[in-house]
């Protein structure tokens, strides 16, 4: 796999990265990794040995006289005050969109796109997979759509020339992706462009779907095989990282937080908390199986709601796709993996005594026990029946619902995806899933409670932010590795798409 493939940036690994990180040079793990050396990386490496064990060396000085961060137009964002959050994006949108990358440039860890993008903004300089789709909803509802076009371009050069979508467009990011959100991006592209667009895009979608169905490598990887308590065979998918060792942007923080553990199986915790930042949701108690520690992450023993829904909607698209291109062969394939795959979630994801999605825990054949915002995606993407999706309105008004909208899990373990944080994407999804079954008025009070906090915080803070305390509306979102982001594409396309609504 791609594991390998930046083993050559001095940024990413290697002695000079290892001690960088470890001396905390900068706040942030992420700074390191994406600077890019002003000199050849071997006479950089070179001076640095010949340098270190000088009393009068300074490693700061020596990292900010040989490498640079990526110049990017609008990184610090200041737009002067706006009357609305909607005026606010619609200036925004110009400062978060980046120009096709030189691919001539050397020695940066940035993987060049060939068409323009749009970055979340803050410390996310680069495109990010499921981030687009929300971004792209709030581009369409404020005449960007070509933009759009352009991301799901982007999308498909990195399917052909990587094998897949990296989480992001570094070469750090490549041993893993995210959320399988490009079908569902092409499918919005089609209601934008007509039909005709899909051709453009249907054999990067079926090579997309044949890297998450891989089982080659590592036994299993992200498509497992597996036996319920009735010898019942599934197959069905989980979150995966072909690197099991720390994450170069967050590499002090992995291995601290291995060292404080008390394991012993490094590999196995590395590549729990890497397929945890595959999910997106980084970090959560979904994954842990405690629901509180991040010592007891278990990201690789479960079968995740959200991704085999998503999974599901692509096997029922590919087969309309594959209808379409006249490529009558793949329809049958694809509309049986359909129809197996909503069996499975049905019988191992649906819980009749709770009345609500849950994902499945492989070694204990059992669903968890974490109640998360993952079971808005079956009403999303419009596979759950009418009774089911009464239960999960139910649930979710009764056990998520507060002033500011919902929240992402029931559990407050300090993690960043869980209580009381709420998450634009997710708002969007329960929104719109809700209206797809006609629960109206608990759609309107999530949309209205959403809406109405990103508007006050706003005019509290000039600001458009990664997350949300939708709780206690007036404290900020807080948890996770980093300080609260500022930009913010999703945010900014979910409140764009929601207010047009």
């Amino acid at each position: 796999m791609a594991t390998d493939k930046h083993s050559d940036h001095i940024q990413t690994s290697g002695e000079l990265f290892r001690a960088v990180q470890k001396s905390r040079v900068f706040s942030d793990s992420k700074q390191f990794v994406d600077m890019i050396p002003t000199d050849d990386p071997k006479q950089i490496l070179a001076k640095w040995k010949e340098q270190k064990d000088s009393p009068t060396f300074g490693l700061k000085s020596f990292v900010t006289q040989y490498f640079k961060l990526p110049e990017v137009a609008g990184e610090t964002i200041e737009i002067g005050s706006k009357e609305s959050c909607r005026e606010h994006i619609q200036e925004l949108w110009p400062m978060l969109f980046r120009p096709a990358d030189d691919a001539s440039q050397r020695f940066t860890s940035l993987i060049p796109l060939p068409y323009p993008y749009v970055v979340p903004g803050g410390r996310f300089r680069e495109i990010y997979y499921w981030d687009s789709y929300f971004t792209a909803r709030g581009l369409i509802t404020d005449g960007h759509k070509e933009m759009v076009l352009n991301m799901a371009r982007n999308f498909r050069h990195m399917i052909e020339t990587c094998g897949h979508i990296p989480n992001g467009n570094r070469v750090y990011y490549l041993s893993r992706s995210q959320p399988p959100f490009f079908i569902p991006m092409i499918a919005l592209l089609a209601e934008q462009f007509g039909d005709d667009i899909i051709t453009e895009f249907y054999d990067a979608a079926v090579l997309e779907y044949r890297f998450w169905m891989d089982q080659t490598g590592e036994p299993n990887r992200r498509s497992v095989t597996i036996s319920d308590l009735n010898e019942n065979t599934h197959v069905l998918n989980r979150y995966w990282d072909d690197n099991p060792s720390p994450r170069e942007e967050s590499w002090i923080e992995d291995v601290k937080e291995f060292e404080q553990s008390g394991l012993e199986d490094k590999a196995s915790f590395y590549r729990n908390i890497r397929a945890a930042c595959e999910s997106g949701w980084d970090f959560s108690s979904r994954w842990l199986s405690d629901e509180q520690s991040l010592s007891k992450i278990e990201t690789t023993n479960i079968l995740p709601v959200d991704l085999n829904t998503l999974l599901w909607f692509a096997e029922s698209r590919l087969a309309d796709w594959s209808s379409q291109q006249g490529l009558s062969s793949n329809v049958d394939i694809f509309k049986t993996s359909a129809d197996q795959r909503k069996a499975s979630i049905d019988s191992l994801m649906w819980n009749p005594d709770r009345d609500f999605y849950f994902d499945y825990h492989i070694n204990q054949k059992k669903p968890t026990n974490c109640l998360s915002l993952a079971a808005v995606y079956p009403l999303y993407f419009k596979m759950a029946g009418q009774d089911q999706a009464a239960s999960v309105a139910k649930t979710l008004e009764q056990r998520f619902l507060k002033e500011g909208g919902l929240l992402t899990t029931t559990f407050e373990t300090g993690q960043q995806w869980d209580a009381p944080n709420g998450w634009a994407p997710l708002q969007w999804m329960a929104v719109a899933g809700l209206k797809n079954y006609g629960f109206e008025t608990l759609a309107d009070d999530i949309r209205s409670g959403w809406l109405d906090l990103n508007e006050r915080i706003y005019r509290e803070s000039g600001k458009m932010v990664e997350k949300y305390n939708v709780s206690d509306t007036h404290k900020k979102g807080g948890g996770g590795e980093y300080t609260l982001q500022d930009g913010f594409g999703w945010t900014n396309g979910v409140f764009s798409a929601l207010s047009d609504m």
